[in-house]
């Protein structure tokens, strides 16, 4: 079969479809569809018409795109509409999940298969009913039970709803935790030659006003103090010794 002719069909399943469709899904449902051997399609085929439809989409022309999440294909609205779309959904499209929800979320992504006993030690806190809120959002699932732990506690995983709520395709797609801290690292500031020149000529200023500063300061003479003579009312005289204490002249006897 001719590419151009699997293409209107691989659009309508994966705009019909509640859910995220892999290339493989696609290949099963039309040759199903279609009910002739001889008629049958490849995966190549499927993929090379997925390739074309998703270029097709990214034009500006439309305001929706084909992107792959949630572990398959699904149409979704561009960004710039997100708006616009919010006015349909009301309190459903805005409700976000609680903090104590995502703290559990995120340990789960990263840690999983994990158990609430191991939730609840990294958190610090009791992990009840924020684990019972993501399985009624289906955001986690139980994958089964530990068998080396005492009691045999429920094993927590995340969903394919996970990765279609957050637009990743599996746990591998999740931001390393290294390149989190990586950005929220101080980035040092680069200088071009010119402003290494603006800082050399500022130095420069500086140390010949210390320079001058020193020079001045060495050429200012301290003025001695001059000896000067005391007189009292009863014409004893008074003078400053070479020690600075004043000393009394006595007159004459005659």
């Amino acid at each position: 079969m001719e590419l151009k002719a699997i293409i209107p069909h691989i659009e309508a399943l994966i705009f019909a479809s509640e859910k995220p469709l892999t290339a493989l899904d696609i290949v099963e449902l039309i040759n199903n569809a279609l009910g002739f051997l001889e008629e049958r399609i490849n995966l190549d085929q499927v993929e090379s018409c997925i390739e074309g439809i998703r270029e097709k989409y990214q034009s500006e022309f439309y305001p929706f795109e084909m992107k792959e999440s949630g572990g398959g294909w699904q149409f979704l609205t561009k960004k710039d509409y997100h708006k616009t779309i919010a006015q349909l959904n009301g309190d459903k499209f805005l409700k976000r999940l609680s903090t104590a929800a995502m703290e559990t979320l995120a340990i789960i992504s990263y840690k999983q298969p994990i158990t609430k006993g191991e939730i609840e030690s990294i958190r610090g806190v009791n992990s009840d009913y924020s684990i019972q809120k993501l399985l009624e959002k289906e955001l986690i699932v139980i994958t089964g039970r530990s068998e080396n732990l005492p009691g045999k506690p429920l094993i927590y995983a995340t969903s394919k709803s996970f990765m279609d709520y957050f637009g990743i395709n599996s746990s591998e797609d999740l931001p390393k935790i290294k390149e989190v801290f990586a950005e929220q690292m101080a980035q040092p500031t680069l200088m071009n030659e010119n402003d290494f020149k603006t800082a050399e000529a500022e130095e420069e200023v500086v140390e010949e006003t210390v320079v001058a500063g020193e020079a001045i300061t060495d050429t200012v003479e301290t003025p001695e103090p001059e000896a000067t003579e005391v007189t009292s009312s009863d014409s004893t005289d008074l003078s400053v010794n070479e020690n600075g204490d004043l000393e009394e002249n006595k007159p004459d006897e005659v």
